[in-house]
């Protein structure tokens, strides 16, 4: 699995970076750089990866969603780490942007790379038909919008030190982290034409993009700093509405274990080609960082 994921990871920055390189050289560059690599693990990438080789889509298409979508991703981290927002200090095991360049240098950069991401799907060269980029692009946009991304930190932000249902703790993360798990699942088939699958594979990008969260609120409630590459326990002290403080350890566990197996289950259509898939939910769940 991580052989796999190294190689992605590999592709996914070999291609951001061939990208920016043909960008005119400006001083947020650095910066940019900088929130963007090495990156994260690309979790968010080998789902790409996994879809379309179900639906035998090729693999470059596919690296150039991974690099959009990375864009997107940390765009969001870099605004997040905000002192206005989360006010983390550490980001994947170094100074958040904010705390290397200051907030106004990361607030810059965070909007360039939320940019790039439509520049990546938009390109000349990406050669899809133009009605496949405008459905990418639409949907990513409003993936990463007040009804995705942002409104997802804003529900966050807003739900602290308040006692908060189950049902709108799970819209705000499916909304958080769901809802680009969504556009990673349902790109490759945008690309592939097979409309109607969409919606299938779209709730299922949901419910992955939320087990994610979960195994993530898991980890900052009893993971190790060092290893996770930022500060843990923090979500207890700053009162985040999370299914570990409504439910406790040990049922959000189940809860967690429950949603997979139900993921698993529908999966079950597409036989032995989703195994590749369902090995990688399964590296979200017992992942350390």
């Amino acid at each position: 699995m991580k052989k796999k994921l190294n190689k992605i990871a590999k592709d996914t920055n070999y291609f951001l970076k061939k990208f920016l390189s043909k960008q005119k050289k400006t001083d947020l560059i650095k910066p940019i750089n900088y929130g963007l690599f090495p990156g994260g693990k690309k979790i968010r990438a080998k789902l790409i990866v996994d879809i379309g080789k179900i639906f035998k889509i090729k693999y470059y298409d596919l690296i150039r969603l991974s690099a959009a979508v990375e864009c997107i991703h940390s765009y969001s981290l870099i605004h997040d780490d905000l002192p206005c927002m989360d006010n983390d200090n550490l980001r994947r095991g170094k100074l958040s942007t904010h705390k290397k360049f200051g907030e106004a240098t990361a607030i810059l950069a965070g909007n360039s790379l939320l940019t790039s991401a439509f520049e990546i799907l938009s390109d000349i060269n990406f050669n899809v038909e133009n009605k496949t980029k405008i459905m990418l692009i639409n949907l990513l946009a409003k993936c990463s919008g007040h009804s995705g991304i942002a409104g997802g930190q804003f529900l966050d932000l807003s739900f602290e030190k308040k006692k908060v249902s189950i049902r709108k703790i799970i819209e705000m993360q499916v909304k958080k982290t769901g809802k680009l798990f969504g556009f990673c699942c349902v790109a490759p088939l945008i690309i592939a034409k097979k409309y109607t699958y969409i919606k299938r594979f779209e709730n299922l990008g949901l419910n992955i993009g939320l087990l994610f969260q979960i195994a993530d609120d898991l980890i900052d409630y009893s993971g190790n700093s060092k290893k996770v590459g930022k500060k843990t326990k923090k979500d207890l002290k700053k009162g985040k509405a999370t299914l570990i403080n409504l439910l406790g350890y040990k049922n959000t566990i189940k809860y967690s274990d429950n949603l997979k197996l139900d993921i698993f289950k529908k999966l079950n259509i597409f036989k032995d080609k989703s195994n590749e898939l369902k090995t990688t939910i399964n590296y979200i769940i017992e992942r350390e960082n």
